[in-house]
């Protein structure tokens, strides 16, 4: 069942957990990650994130349909969501797709053009009736995990209110800590800073770069407000080390090495669903 970033985050604030939101950039992902989430009766976002078209895996346009099919059939409540669209033509690209939800990411920019731009984003996703995330402060890598790892700056929680106010977004990714694709050390997150940020903000608060963090971690910054978690790195690693080990068996081909990959994502993401949840 296809919904909005706002329609399914309000499922998260009713039961006080968060949603898992996955980056799917093939057919393999998103099969196991929906099928996580059915196998648990859950809802769950799938993410495109404009760096998966820039890395050469696929066109907005033919990932973009194939999830809008995925998520019309499945049985759990399923977003379909733009991550980190870093300028507002590839935004318009992802609205005409059909992207019920779009996260514009202007943390590079100064305040001013995040502000303005972040405006001129909620503007058009209205006219489709799509919801809007937007991000103050920055985690200092690119999503990916690749490019120049730059320095991290937290979300200033009285900025993060005026910012919600003025531009009117559904969530807010904040920063706090974590960054985006592997960790190399155990990340030092402020828990006092999320808490501070949602009792100040009146939309779903949003956590990026929520791969390999402890469970203890998750359960105290979805007790301070968190609703949505991105998660894909340790998933994709999952299903990474599935496909060396049917690459080896003897008369492997492709496709029994994709069911096996396949299988390995689906109970990463289920492992994840249950921790979101407060299973």
């Amino acid at each position: 069942m296809l919904v909005s970033l706002k329609q399914i985050l309000k499922i998260a604030e009713a039961n006080k957990c968060a949603i898992g939101s996955f980056n799917t950039p093939n057919l393999e992902s998103m099969r196991a990650v929906i099928g996580a989430a059915e196998a648990l009766g859950q809802p769950v976002i799938i993410m495109h994130a404009q760096i998966h078209e820039e890395m050469g895996l696929c066109t907005i346009e033919e990932i973009g349909k194939i999830m809008l099919f995925m998520a019309d059939k499945a049985t759990v409540p399923v977003c379909v969501h733009l991550d980190h669209g870093t300028d507002l033509a590839y935004l318009k690209r992802g609205l005409d797709v059909g992207f019920t939800s779009i996260m514009y990411d202007g943390s590079e920019l100064s305040a001013h053009e995040n502000y303005a731009n972040t405006c001129i984003a909620v503007e058009m996703a209205a006219k489709y009736g799509a919801s809007v995330e937007a991000e103050v402060g920055s985690l200092g890598s690119r999503e990916g995990g690749g490019g120049p790892k730059k320095e991290s700056v937290f979300t200033d929680p009285e900025e993060a209110r005026l910012f919600v106010e003025a531009t009117g977004v559904d969530a807010l990714a904040c920063a706090f800590g974590t960054a985006h694709g592997m960790y190399t050390e155990k990340p030092k997150l402020d828990f006092e800073r999320v808490a501070n940020i949602h009792k100040k903000l009146s939309v779903p608060m949003v956590m990026h770069g929520g791969s390999g963090v402890d469970e203890e971690s998750y359960r105290r910054l979805i007790q301070n407000g968190i609703r949505k978690i991105n998660y894909y790195s340790y998933m994709a690693k999952a299903g990474g080390v599935a496909a060396l080990v049917a690459g080896m068996l003897d008369n492997s081909t492709f496709h029994e090495i994709v069911l096996h990959v396949e299988k390995a994502m689906k109970e990463n993401a289920k492992d994840a669903i249950k921790v979101f949840m407060g299973k």
